[in-house]
């Protein structure tokens, strides 16, 4: 096994060029897509290694209630820094599959706060709330998918930044962003070097539904002009949305984009090119990292089946 166990630990630094260059170069979608898969591949290998050390780590623990044939001397010969890294894992992994699992949690409970929120309302598409504070969000699930919206939001935008604001917010359903949000959120809990590609997407699946609302509404400046002013009025939005749990990204930015040329839609870069270079090499990291923990797992397995009596 050797240090092959290790390297999907560390193998995330990677994707750290692909996810700064991918929001600058890559179509919002291609990028949204591309990081999202390297982030949910690299945080299982990572989760995979660690639950392989500290099967090595608790053999070690006194009144385990695994075989005895696990803490043999030739099984710590061949599992190497057994000693440390095996019981330094154990609480690796606890915490990792807390903070994954209040993640979940958390989402789960919020989506159902805000369907409760709505359940007086009509059940149309568009739910208008009347409240002053100015602030929308996309809510899937439930019956239907829904638009939420306050009155002092479209109050503040003219009909075609209204028009644009819905076309956004039906474009994150569309696409389902949510659950690409919530797979980032996972990685980046389950291997802190993956926090970069969490907020790459958070701003990529951002500019994913501004595109789609410029092709929907048909003007670019459009939307532009709608994002700006609706950030420039909201407030936030109230604790407990789902909305809360995504980060818009730099306005500025989304703005800048949206005034300038249409992103070009590849399916996958040239390598000729260092967007592309930086693609290849994220890839060359999932493809080596599923492979470590793929070899990790079929020798550790080999290993304690050798060491458990018949």
């Amino acid at each position: 096994m050797g240090v092959f166990v290790f390297l999907p630990l560390v193998l995330p630094f990677t994707a750290w060029p692909i996810a700064r260059l991918a929001e600058q170069r890559l179509h919002p979608r291609t990028a949204t897509r591309l990081l999202t898969g390297v982030a949910a591949v690299m945080a299982a290998c990572s989760t995979v290694c660690l639950g392989l050390l500290m099967v090595v780590g608790t053999a070690q623990l006194p009144g385990n209630p695994l075989p005895d044939g696990w803490s043999d001397p030739e099984v710590r010969e061949a599992v190497p820094y057994d000693e440390v890294a095996g019981k330094l894992a154990i609480p690796a992994l606890i915490a990792v599959l807390f903070a994954c699992g209040r993640t979940g949690w958390r989402h789960s409970r919020v989506r159902r706060r805000a369907h409760r929120a709505l359940a007086g309302l009509p059940g149309t598409e568009v739910a208008v709330l009347h409240d002053a504070v100015p602030y929308a969000y996309a809510l899937p699930g439930g019956r239907r998918d829904r638009v939420v919206v306050t009155t002092g939001m479209l109050s503040c935008l003219e009909p075609p930044e209204r028009r644009a604001l819905f076309a956004h917010e039906r474009a994150h359903l569309a696409a389902r962003h949510h659950w690409f949000l919530l797979a980032v959120q996972l990685a980046a809990r389950a291997n802190p070097f993956l926090r970069p590609l969490r907020t790459a997407v958070s701003y990529t699946a951002e500019r994913w539904a501004d595109e789609d609302a410029a092709q929907v509404v048909g003007s670019r400046r459009t939307v532009a002009c709608a994002i700006g002013k609706a950030a420039l009025i909201s407030r936030g939005t109230p604790v407990g949305t789902l909305a809360g749990l995504a980060a818009p990204g730099p306005v500025p930015r989304r703005v800048a984009a949206l005034l300038g040329p249409v992103p070009a839609m590849r399916s996958w870069p040239s390598v000729f090119t260092s967007v592309g270079l930086a693609a290849w090499g994220a890839a060359a990291g999932t493809v080596v990292s599923a492979l470590s923990s793929a070899n990790s797992a079929v020798t550790m397995a080999l290993i304690l089946y050798a060491a458990t009596p018949l």
